[in-house]
């Protein structure tokens, strides 16, 4: 799978709210730097608990930000992959937009391509 391809199915993946497809794609030795919490993730536990609540979320979405994508081979079958996604869903009631910025390193020869995944808001400027 080329890398843009793993991207779109991890997309995919969390639209769908398929736990184990989402899980499956990071290698054993993988680190989660999420989006919503604090804390580092670098088990398949701590995979799973992360993201149960963010698929319990009522309306959960996420789109990328094609126009941010870039994609930086390091390697024969390396890569990295940097850009914004927004994740939505609803809060209290209403539907809230959540900015992100993502950083992917990823395999492309392996069956768990995801090495690294850092994942953080887009923070308020100062302007």
């Amino acid at each position: 799978m080329e890398a843009r391809q793993i991207l779109d199915t991890w997309v995919h993946a969390v639209r769908a709210g398929e736990l184990d497809s989402v899980v499956g794609m990071y290698a054993e030795e993988s680190v989660l730097l999420p989006t919503f919490s604090p804390h580092r993730v670098a088990t398949e536990g701590g995979l799973r608990k992360y993201f149960s609540a963010l698929f319990a979320r009522e309306a959960l979405g996420v789109e990328l930000h094609e126009e941010s994508l870039r994609i930086i081979p390091v390697g024969a079958t390396t890569a990295t992959l940097i850009g914004i996604y927004s994740f939505s869903f609803a809060v209290d009631g209403s539907v809230l937009t959540f900015p992100s910025r993502f950083t992917f390193v990823i395999d492309t020869s392996r069956q768990a391509p995801i090495l690294h995944h850092h994942s953080s808001q887009v923070p308020r400027t100062l302007e």
